[in-house]
């Protein structure tokens, strides 16, 4: 039996397992597939498994429902945070966490009302596929488009045919509706090939587009995301690279289970 922990973050979710004994194979696709099924499985927008490695407080594993190993995961990313301090109880200093993703070194902070601060990577070369605004946050590849009535506009069709379009790559796409300083925003994700409820790397981005377009005239954005609200922070250095990107928002632990 595969014991498990259902966590979500702003309502983007993920079954969450402790690998330290190295029984979970992370790489078995029909695997990843099933326990991420929505009615044959567990049901997740992705699977997080938590690795030892020396010098950090662990090292954070992901993968996309489809089964492929996916991109850093923001909102995956606090989730782990929680799960190691709050489940595991590994976590040395809450204020101080440090650990392994696959785009490097991470730093995250539990903060005293439960929300986790989660310290993303550097972002420049801001570029312009077909018309669209283009950056990768991490390895995480994200397109961003501005539109009107958000809340009705056919994401999922819109976003594969820009997915689909020669010349650009593989990569989510936000849509983005600004209201009364809110920065309201949807994401289609790769590997989950649908819209998720949030996406810490879409938020980020979204916020770093918009700054460097002159849009975000402050260095803090909030957003709204189906699932939940989340904020980023940042400053911009001289040579217009974003630097200490830091995403803030709720990691939720559902539930616990077991299954075969």
């Amino acid at each position: 039996m595969l014991k498990f922990y259902k966590y979500h973050g702003a309502g983007n979710d993920f079954i969450l397992i402790d690998n330290r004994d190295k029984k979970f194979n992370i790489k078995d696709v029909e695997n990843i597939k099933l326990l991420c099924h929505r009615r044959f499985g567990v049901g997740s927008d992705g699977i997080i498994t938590l690795e030892e490695h020396p010098g950090y407080d662990f090292e954070m594993i992901f993968a996309n429902p489809d089964g492929s190993i996916g991109a850093m995961c923001g909102n995956g990313g606090r989730c782990i945070v929680h799960f190691a301090n709050n489940v595991l109880k590994i976590i040395k200093d809450p204020k101080h966490v440090k650990f392994l993703a696959v785009d490097g070194e991470h730093e995250a902070e539990i903060l005293d009302n439960g929300k986790i601060k989660l310290k993303m990577k550097d972002m420049e070369n801001i570029e312009v596929y077909n018309g669209l605004n283009f950056l990768m946050c991490g390895t995480a590849p994200h397109y961003i488009q501005y539109v009107i009535n958000l809340e009705s506009f056919p994401i999922n069709e819109e976003a594969r045919k820009i997915r689909d379009k020669k010349g650009n790559p593989r990569g989510n796409v936000n849509y983005v509706e600004i209201k009364e300083g809110v920065y309201n925003v949807r994401t289609y994700e790769r590997g989950v090939e649908d819209e998720t409820w949030a996406c810490g790397t879409g938020a980020t981005s979204v916020a770093i587009a918009s700054h460097h377009l002159g849009i975000l005239k402050e260095n803090i954005c909030h957003i709204k995301m189906p699932g939940g609200n989340l904020t980023i922070e940042f400053k911009k250095a001289k040579n217009g690279t974003y630097q200490n990107i830091w995403l803030t928002g709720p990691a939720v632990c559902v539930f616990e289970g077991e299954i075969k």
